[in-house]
Formats: structure tokens, sequence, C-alpha cells
């Protein structure tokens, strides 16, 4: 198969899946898209139609079961994100599985460990991607002591508007379907490992600006998922990270990193993709070019394809990194609840 059609599969076909996954797929030769799970037979019905899938499934375990589906795209909430990939690799799929690897560090291992069984099978979380076109020269400059020894890093992640009190609970308010993630940390986070490493220690505290709300069908839940949490980190390199995400800083700056070295100051523009940079002597910053051929875009479904021909091995991202970002995403849960500093757990 690994020179044959690949014939893809998706549950759970939301706006990601719509937007990204299945026009990546289309422009990869050799693929074929043959089936889709949804909430709804319906939504299904209507996927299937936009993008000419020739299948709709009820119920996702019949499309996992299915003999000519070699590979499924995860879409779904990441309540579901656990189930399916360990029962796709158990039916012998390959799996791509959206970003917020799973509910809690737990679900990630378990992911992890049914990948680990089966080896042959190639598995891949899809990316941060907000910064992929800046990591490799962020992570080279970085490597080459531009800043000197890492010793603190501020990054304030923007999704900031003002507090809609009456506005209906969002699934990534429900504890029930996002788990443990809060806003963009998880991405954020896995971001920052790239050219930084894994924490180590962290203290966070979190504001819950809306205690509850109504869902679409008017029914009121308690919301447990801050909208605001600030946090410091020890990184295992020895830096010290101040980071903040929020939907309710309204009217805030754009998302930066700012990351001070002995040597050297660097600052990254997520929305502009743009960096700066300056060092001992320079009195201000001045804009980091960054080569067109280490400004690597999306190519996710391109890597996934590629790694099931054996062309290339999955990089961004694997299920252990979503490990990492899920055991670094419970610990400032942990942090949160017992209102003390506590250890990330490691592989």
């Amino acid at each position: 198969m690994a020179e044959g059609t690949i014939r893809v599969g998706f549950v759970g076909a939301g706006n990601n899946t719509r937007r990204r996954h299945i026009p990546g797929f289309q422009k990869q030769p050799g693929v074929e898209l043959v089936a889709v799970a949804n909430r709804t037979k319906e939504s299904g019905e209507r996927v299937a139609r936009e993008f000419e899938l020739t299948r709709v499934y009820e119920n996702w375990r019949d499309l996992v079961r299915a003999r000519d589906v070699d590979a499924v795209c995860i879409g779904t909430w990441p309540s579901m994100h656990c189930a399916i990939t360990v029962a796709a690799l158990e039916a012998g799929k390959h799996v791509l599985c959206e970003a917020r690897m799973a509910m809690d560090a737990a679900e990630g291992r378990r992911m992890l460990a049914a990948a680990h069984r089966a080896p042959h099978l190639v598995t891949q979380l899809v990316p941060a991607p907000h910064t992929l076109e800046v990591d490799a020269t962020l992570r080279a400059l970085l490597a080459e002591g531009y800043a000197g020894e890492v010793l603190a890093v501020e990054l304030h992640a923007a999704q900031g508007q003002f507090v809609e009190p009456e506005a209906p609970l969002h699934w990534r308010q429900d504890v029930t379907l996002s788990g443990l993630n809060i806003l963009n940390m998880g991405i954020w986070y896995e971001a920052m490992m790239r050219w930084l490493g894994p924490a180590r220690r962290v203290a966070a505290m979190a504001k819950v600006a809306v205690p509850r709300r109504r869902d679409a069908g008017g029914a009121w839940h308690d919301v447990r998922v801050p909208d605001h949490v600030d946090l410091l980190a020890q990184l295992e390199a020895g830096g010290v990270a101040h980071l903040r995400f929020s939907s309710v800083t309204a009217l805030a700056p754009p998302s930066e990193v700012w990351i001070f070295g002995t040597d050297g100051t660097l600052r990254l523009e997520a929305d502009a993709k743009r960096l700066s940079g300056g060092r001992r002597g320079d009195r201000e910053l001045t804009e980091i070019p960054i080569p067109a051929e280490r400004r690597i875009g999306w190519r996710v479904e391109e890597e996934f394809v590629n790694a099931i021909r054996g062309r290339e091995k999955v990089s961004r991202t694997t299920f252990e990194d979503g490990v990492c970002y899920m055991e670094f995403t419970e610990a400032v849960a942990r942090s949160i609840a017992l209102g003390q500093a506590v250890d990330v757990a490691g592989l």
C-alpha cells in the first residue's frame, strides 16, 4: 500500500477539516477520500456532497472498521480523540488527529501506547500552525547562540475581546468536551518546546469570567475552563517563562514572544510572522530575515502521506510531543486547583 492508493476517511468534518485537511489531501497524488462520519448523518451528507466523498457513516466505528479505509483523519472535539485513535490503530489504520491531543495526560498516554503497539502505522497530531514559518529560523538562531544563555521568556497570547455574559457556552468552555485544555495554551506550549525545550515546574493562576452559561439548547452549565490564565514556568534548560493566555484582554496588543538571553534578545510577532532581534551593544531591535528555504508553512497532509509511503518521518507533530504538551496542560490545571507550584511530568 505504501506506493498504492491511500484511502482516507474522516471522523468529524468540522471547520478545520473542511478548510485545511480535505483540500490538503486532495492535493496529494495517489490519495482517495472515501468516507465521512460526522455528528449527524445529515451534516456528513453535506460534507460528502461538497467534497465528493463516496460514503457517509452514522457511526464512526463503522468507518474505522471499513476494509477500504487505510487512514483516518480525526477532526472531532478532544473528548473523542482517544477512543477513535485507539480503535483506528487497533483496526490497522494510520491516524492523523486534530490538535488538543486529548482530554488529559492519561488519555494522551493511552494514545501513545496504542501507537507503540502498532509501530508499522503512522500517527500524527495536527501541529500548532501559527509559528510554522518562523520555527526553523528561531531554532537555528538559538542553537547558534544568538541569545546566549536564555534567562527569561515572555509570551502573551492574545485572543482578547470584551466579555459577552449572554453568549452561549462554546465547546472550548465545556470541560466535558475539551477536558483540561485551556484556550490556545497547548498549541503555544507545543511551539515553544520546538525552540526552548519543555518546562519542569509551573505555577498558575486563572480566572473564569462568567461562571455559568447556557448551551445552544438553553441548559445551564457551570464553566470550569478558564478565560484567562497567567503562569510562571521553570524551563528544563534553566530559563523562567511568564506565559499569559486570555480571551478577555480586549484591545491588547497582538500575540508576541520575547526571549531574553545573556547575549541577545529575540522577539516574535506571531500574526505578522516576523522575527526581530538585538545583541549586546545594539540600541534597538532590527528585523531578522527568514530565508525562503526555512519558511516552511503548512504541509500536514503531505507529511502524513509521505510518512505512510516511507519517504519521511513525522516531525510536526509526534504523539510523544503531544503527550508532553498534555502533561504541561495537566500540570497547569493541578497548579490552579492547588494554588501552588507543581512539577511537570515527563515521558
